[in-house]
């Protein structure tokens, strides 16, 4: 079984579709911790309800960004996690937790990658004028939304779509294939070959 860490800064609705997702039996896993920056967060509510351990800590309570994040890596490998989940994290990870667990970070985008990377990019695809959108979960390097994309969804953009009815299609398919992707993951069906990530087995596996 899978051990998860997760880390969210927010409401917590990708979090909320993991944990549905484990409670199921649709992911072999257990979440080991939620890890916030936000002592505000709808997400924590959320880890009190299904008994999951949580741990608010802030970067202002550190000398430095490295410092940070190695206290982070610490406690998730103290923690047995073997796969790391940025369920609405809003900062960009530092180099020492994406050393501990390279190609074993996971962030959800909301949009096609490699286009609109970075903040609202329900609002950058708008403005261009995009005709589809979509999400995408990608492994986490050093770079902002850079690293290998693992599944993508699409979504229709219509001439009426604002931000916030993009986001609300957007997130229907992001409850989607976020878990999905932990799912094979947990299969042993992901591998990273330089910039591409390779699924093993039958394409229809990754049929929505």
């Amino acid at each position: 079984m899978l051990t998860l860490g997760v880390l969210a800064s927010g409401r917590g609705s990708n979090f909320q579709s993991i944990i549905d997702s484990i409670n199921s039996g649709y992911i072999k896993a257990n979440i080991s911790a939620l890890i916030t920056d936000n002592p505000e967060a709808s997400a924590i509510q959320r880890a009190k309800n299904n008994n999951i351990d949580t741990f608010i800590i802030r970067p202002k309570d550190f000398q430095n960004r490295d410092s940070y994040y190695s206290n982070i890596a610490d406690m998730l490998t103290g923690r047995g996690v073997e796969l790391v989940v940025l369920a609405g994290f809003m900062r960009v990870v530092g180099r020492p937790l994406i050393q501990a667990f390279k190609n074993r970070i996971m962030n959800i985008h909301p949009a096609l990658l490699p286009s609109f990377p970075g903040l609202h990019g329900q609002k950058q695809a708008v403005d261009y004028g995009v005709k589809i959108s979509g999400c995408t979960v990608h492994f986490v390097d050093e770079g902002v939304d850079t690293g290998p994309v693992i599944i993508q969804a699409a979504v229709p953009v219509h001439d009426d779509d604002t931000e916030e009815s993009l986001s609300d299609k957007i997130l229907k398919e992001e409850h989607k294939i976020f878990p999905l992707a932990i799912k094979l993951f947990s299969e042993g069906k992901i591998a990273v070959e330089g910039r591409k990530v390779i699924v093993k087995g039958r394409r229809e596996e990754l049929s929505l």
